[in-house]
């Protein structure tokens, strides 16, 4: 319970950052857009999500397919990391 709750309290402080961020760092003419995309895949990524999910569970069983989501994520992130400078070095934007 204590993990679910912490859990919680990290994607709240997510969703503060991602939205400051969202409204300091985009130029002003682009702010409409950028905030429809970001609604768009908000509001898409759980559903996305538990697709994926429920049909790799069901091809390759439900540990292997935990195991596999894991190591994707963990992929997702050391990619970004490496590729995207700016978003790496956000401290240093103007």
């Amino acid at each position: 319970m204590g993990i679910l709750v912490l859990s919680g309290m990290f994607d709240c402080v997510s969703v503060i950052v991602r939205s400051t961020l969202i409204h300091t760092l985009t130029p002003e003419n682009m702010k409409g857009r950028v905030s429809a995309v970001n609604s768009i895949f908000i509001g898409s990524s759980n559903e996305i999500g538990m697709l994926e999910s429920g049909v790799a569970a069901k091809l390759i069983g439900v540990v292997p397919s935990v195991i596999f989501g894991g190591c994707m994520t963990i992929a997702v992130v050391a990619t970004t990391a490496w590729k995207a400078t700016k978003l790496r070095l956000l401290d240093n934007v103007n």
